[in-house]
């Protein structure tokens, strides 16, 4: 998989491309990530990208010309499957939605900054508005980090152990269990007897009960009516 991740503020971006397990499905070939700063493809001598909004009003907004000569010029390379815009108006980002990014083969990840970018970006490039939340920060680079990371971890060799990726939350629709590790008492608290039993159906069965329940308790907005009372 290809990711080209277009940018106002490069430095933003790029160091956190190099760590964790971005960095080593990097290192490993198992995805090639790209930076793009926008400012290398302005018009004017001073690389200026943002310029007022007709009409007027508070902020800046990026202009048509450099983002669409980084895109095309991307294009002339290969074809993709998306250019998604980071933005607040976009559709929430789901695990689903990571999945089904995960397996496509070239994807533009356009990251917003200042008031927006113009409107003619959006209709002549533009496949998909992605947002990570009711809120508003200050560029779309963290959103494109967070979708580029809950992508790069579903793929193939990315995580070394591929069962960790496919028993997170949301993968099947609820939050995931309790987990616990050694000791087996601490402060008092006991790891459940089941974990210890040895009984692998057993412990299954409570993982999927316990993930059932917590999702009722903490996101009932996850569950269909005709899934509550699944257990």
């Amino acid at each position: 998989m290809r990711i080209d991740i277009l940018t106002a503020i490069p430095d933003l971006v790029t160091p956190i491309l190099g760590v964790s397990i971005i960095g080593r499905a990097v290192a490993k070939n198992v995805v090639s990530i790209h930076v793009h700063n926008l400012h290398d493809f302005a018009t004017d001598t001073f690389k200026h990208i943002d310029d007022a909004p007709y009409g007027g009003g508070a902020g800046m907004v990026l202009q048509c010309e450099p983002v669409m000569r980084c895109i095309d010029g991307l294009k002339e390379e290969r074809s993709y499957d998306d250019v998604i815009y980071m933005t607040p108006e976009g559709t929430p980002f789901t695990q689903t939605e990571a999945n089904r990014l995960s397996l496509q083969q070239n994807l533009i990840l356009l990251a917003g900054h200042y008031k927006g970018i113009d409107q003619r970006i959006r209709d002549l490039a533009v496949t998909r508005e992605i947002s990570i939340g009711d809120y508003v920060v200050s560029g779309g680079e963290l959103p494109a980090l967070i979708v580029t990371d809950a992508i790069v971890r579903l793929l193939p060799g990315a995580i070394s152990d591929v069962e960790s990726a496919l028993d997170d939350s949301f993968q099947d629709g609820y939050l995931a269990p309790p987990v616990y590790t050694r000791p087996a008492v601490f402060r008092g608290l006991e790891v459940p007897p089941v974990l210890r039993s040895g009984d692998h159906e057993a412990v299954r069965r409570w993982r999927r009960e316990q993930a059932v329940q917590r999702t009722k308790e903490r996101r009932p907005d996850l569950l269909n009516d005709g899934e509550e009372n699944h257990g």
